[in-house]
């Protein structure tokens, strides 16, 4: 079952929809759109209230892929939906959907790597580290 509302994920943000975001036509550059997946990701990495982030490392995105729905038009804001749909040894898949007025606009999928901060490349997570994710797991059909 995928999470077809805001509230079925463990994670939820939002943004506020700024004049600046808007392109020609007046709606939402599609740009901003991994700027938004950006704050969810960010909630859980940092605002969840779990330290997933071992000291003298951190999270890099390695793929981002979003796939538009609707148009998204300014002024109010985007609820953002975000919950984990694979841990791997140094890895994390995430599944996110943007909302606005309770319509679904977007969903994305992105991959982060947790990587060594002095050497920059990819180290492996802890147990403890992958039980913690764990928390935030979404059942996602075919992602």
């Amino acid at each position: 079952m995928n999470p077809s509302k805001l509230e079925d994920f463990p994670i939820q943000s939002y943004d506020k929809l700024r004049y600046g975001d808007t392109d020609r036509q007046g709606h939402v550059n599609n740009a901003v759109f991994a700027t938004f997946c950006e704050t969810g990701r960010v909630e859980l990495l940092y605002e969840s209230g779990e330290q997933v982030i071992p000291e003298g490392a951190s999270f890099v995105l390695a793929s981002l892929q979003v796939d538009y729905l609707q148009e998204v038009n300014w002024p109010g804001r985007i609820d953002i939906g975000t919950g984990i749909t694979r841990i791997g040894n140094s890895s994390i898949r995430i599944y996110q959907r943007l909302f606005q007025h309770g319509n679904c606009v977007a969903e994305a999928v992105s991959t982060i790597v947790q990587v060594d901060n002095q050497t920059g490349k990819s180290q492996p997570m802890t147990n403890e580290v992958k039980k913690l994710l764990a928390n935030f797991r979404v059942v996602v059909k075919d992602v």
